[in-house]
């Protein structure tokens, strides 16, 4: 590790803790040389193995651009799309997987879409799902009404 005011590469390590959700570690630096101190932040990479056999780093900016698409003219703010990138980062992160699937990607963004903009879910389920017929779509807003009128539980 560099220190960044020096960038002298002897630093020790003062303290290291785990973060808030586990998914990173803070560690505390000090710098022999110049004797300043700094943290660090290691964070767990996530990569996307892509339907090629491929892997690269996990790129919200990238899982969101088709959202975004399928959000074109919809009333949604760019404070709700980072909200739900975050969610769905979250989503992956928290399956402990070490590569995810592209195909994941896909599957974690569909329940917070629907939860924000059903016209928005439709449109990317109708190309992420591939849906082929008019039916498609209808059973698909079939099960949105069912799901709409069943009481959800209050706690």
């Amino acid at each position: 590790m560099h220190c960044p005011f020096c960038r002298s590469t002897d630093t020790r390590v003062l303290d290291s803790r785990v973060a808030e959700d586990g998914s990173a570690i803070r560690r505390r630096r000090t710098c022999p040389s110049c004797e300043k101190r700094f943290t660090t932040v290691e964070q767990m990479q996530l990569t996307v193995l892509k339907r090629s056999g491929t892997s690269e780093p996990f790129n919200r900016e990238k899982a969101i651009s088709g959202v975004r698409k399928a959000l074109k003219g919809r009333p949604v703010s760019e404070d709700d799309l980072a909200r739900l990138g975050q969610t769905v980062e979250d989503a992956l992160r928290s399956g402990g997987w070490a590569e995810v699937p592209a195909h994941e990607v896909g599957l974690a963004i569909l329940s917070p879409l629907r939860a924000l903009d059903e016209v928005a879910y439709l449109r990317f389920a109708s190309v992420y799902r591939g849906f082929e017929s008019a039916d498609d779509f209808e059973t698909e807003i079939a099960m949105l009404r069912a799901e709409r009128a069943t009481p959800q539980p209050t706690g």
